[in-house]
């Protein structure tokens, strides 16, 4: 079995779609563009999250295209961690069509230019406040934001951290970017709440990735997290900037081939289950 635990729809009028350099990937990705991909890939359920429009709205749509699209088996939908209103906004998102399949909550930290953004106190008790709603928290962040995390984990226990895209190292600029992100990561792995998904490499490792780039990666996480803590994600549409889905599944397929049964088995689909707390039927 495979869960893809990352992966998201968008629309071609998405904001940050105008960036330059997202020419290949700014237009409509439905559900329709990406159930033939699953079936291609042997993909049995994926997880929809939230892409970076930053509106409840946003959510409000994903959990009703889940509530009737049985391949969908959860939803992390957005809210923002400085929103007073938090607890608010996650007890209506409880009443929506497809609220079952709502399992975790995402903020775009990793585009907030303050280091101590995680270290605030409503921040602290927004994430605090997810959890006790029974959710994960999916951390985007880029590698400099890795120690804040930490902390916030720390700080927090009862809250599950996602940890996206294994914190975004800088594998396109080689050793020094290997060696920044083991340093930064190692910490945030250590604590117990914390998961984190073998997703999003390809893209940091730019173009010209090759699966010898992206291996030592996956290495390290396994041997920091261990299987039990890791999943996998296509990150697919942002993957098409450098590799097709089937492609990026199969470049993190092949990094785990020395791993046995039960740890393929967890990385691929278990700890996805787990973690987000998923009703997966096979």
């Amino acid at each position: 079995m495979i869960i893809d635990a990352h992966h998201h729809l968008w629309t071609a009028d998405y904001q940050w779609l105008a960036e330059p350099g997202l020419e290949a990937i700014r237009r409509d990705y439905t559900i329709a563009d990406l159930t033939p991909r699953l079936e291609a890939a042997g993909v049995t359920a994926t997880v929809l999250v939230e892409a970076g429009r930053c509106d409840t709205a946003e959510t409000t749509e994903f959990l009703a295209l889940a509530a009737t699209t049985p391949r969908i088996a959860g939803v992390v939908g957005w809210a923002s961690l400085t929103d007073p209103d938090l607890p608010a906004t996650l007890a209506a998102y409880r009443d929506l069509p497809g609220a079952a399949k709502l399992v975790g909550i995402r903020d775009q930290v990793q585009g907030i230019d303050d280091p101590g953004h995680l270290d605030r106190p409503d921040v602290r008790a927004a994430l605090a406040g997810i959890g006790a709603a029974g959710l994960t928290y999916d951390l985007v962040v880029r590698v400099g934001q890795l120690a804040a995390g930490t902390e916030a984990a720390r700080a927090i226990p009862g809250t599950v951290f996602v940890l996206d895209h294994l914190g975004k190292p800088r594998i396109g600029v080689g050793a020094e970017g290997f060696a920044e992100w083991r340093a930064a990561v190692a910490p945030l792995a250590a604590c117990d709440n914390v998961v984190a998904k073998l997703s999003g490499l390809l893209v940091e490792a730019g173009p010209g990735w090759n699966v010898s780039m992206i291996r030592p990666y996956v290495d390290v996480a396994l041997e920091l997290f261990g299987a039990d803590r890791l999943m996998v994600g296509s990150d697919w549409p942002v993957c098409e900037l450098v590799a097709s889905y089937s492609a990026a599944l199969e470049a993190i397929d092949t990094c785990l081939g020395g791993l046995s049964a039960t740890e393929r088995a967890a990385v691929t689909a278990g700890t996805a289950i787990r973690t987000y707390r998923l009703e997966v039927v096979s």
